[in-house]
């Protein structure tokens, strides 16, 4: 396969008409049923605006079914944040490529309704694009949140001072270390490379970052602006249940062993498929302590597709192992404590 062939079905980003007026920003919301958390998000970027002339503010809806969004827009934005609606759902990925056609802004931003930007988000990464003219992105650090807004970690700090991030296709060729909403992207970088691919409806953000980080340089912003929240239910949802998540996170890894740098292509798509076949046996350890058979054997089946390398079976072996040892260890205190209790 080569990048032709893998990404013929990628869409194709019209520019802008000439002549047409246009902001710095075009902050696009994609929701989904998730009207809930659209007003945390929304305030959070009506709390930085920069003004109609400075910033474009869209909430794009994927025909939701169980809320009103347009409500929603219409008490908070009080006539300065657009609606579309979705004349049929289209899934994730198609609402993202929606965002990009309706973005008038040089810098484009897609904040998932339910995610959210600290104060400083956007004056943050606009330095980025004025120091270093030549980036086509900029992301900063970003704090993983629950349903109920708790901190549940950090991203990893990737390099002390704010700057292009050198060899960023070394972690980024591995692991998908870019949430979306800490990243924005020149608008004319998705009018040269596309759209998100339509196939990868669980992958394609992956597969995006990776694209532009291929073609262009990339900044990173060590504060941790943007939040990006984590539902419990994606544990149990029918693509994790199919093994569906790791099966599609498998087939942007083979999109993207065609485009990147041949010099690291093959090592890079042999750690990509370690480390997802890793993340997929974990999973799939999850479910087997849980008792969810048909998820742990999902996930495991593609987990094993994804790579059975030495490396991959001896890190599956000493997990288990790991695992193995917690449990007795936890049993045999318990074991114990009754003993004492007991005496």
């Amino acid at each position: 396969m080569n990048p032709i062939e893998a990404l013929k079905d990628v869409p194709t980003i019209a520019p802008i008409p000439d002549g047409m007026e246009r902001p710095l920003w075009s902050v696009m919301i994609p929701t989904y049923n998730c009207a809930e958390f659209l007003r945390q998000t929304l305030k959070s970027v009506l709390d930085q605006d920069l003004g109609p002339e400075h910033m474009q503010i869209e909430v794009v809806d994927d025909c939701s079914t169980q809320d009103d969004p347009e409500a929603i827009v219409r008490e908070l934005g009080q006539g300065r944040v657009s609606f579309y609606r979705q004349p049929q759902n289209g899934g994730a990925i198609h609402n993202f490529n929606t965002c990009i056609s309706r973005s008038r802004g040089q810098i484009v931003h897609i904040l998932h309704g339910d995610d959210t930007v600290l104060p400083g988000f956007y004056r943050s990464l606009e330095t980025g694009f004025q120091q270093s003219p030549e980036i086509g992105a900029a992301f900063c650090r970003q704090v993983y949140i629950t349903e109920t807004n708790q901190q549940r970690f950090l991203s990893p700090l990737e390099q002390e001072q704010a700057g292009v991030y050198a060899d960023l296709l070394q972690r980024l060729g591995v692991w998908c270390m870019i949430q979306t909403p800490s990243i924005v992207v020149r608008r004319s970088v998705y009018e040269a490379i596309g759209g998100f691919h339509p196939a990868l409806f669980h992958a394609g953000d992956w597969e995006m970052w990776r694209r532009v980080a291929t073609n262009y340089p990339v900044w990173y912003e060590p504060q941790p602006l943007a939040c990006y929240r984590t539902h419990e239910a994606s544990h149990t949802s029918s693509l994790v249940r199919s093994g569906r998540n790791i099966a599609n996170i498998h087939q942007s890894i083979d999109i993207a062993h065609t485009y990147l740098p041949e010099r690291d292509r093959d090592s890079l798509t042999t750690q990509a498929k370690e480390f997802y076949a890793m993340f997929g046996f974990e999973s799939a350890c999850w479910h087997f302590i849980r008792r969810d058979w048909s998820a742990a054997i999902a996930q495991l089946t593609e987990a094993l597709k994804c790579s059975r390398s030495p490396k991959t079976l001896e890190h599956m072996l000493r997990f288990v192992l790991g695992v193995i040892n917690r449990r007795s260890r936890r049993a045999i205190s318990k074991a114990t404590e009754f003993e004492v209790s007991s005496s």
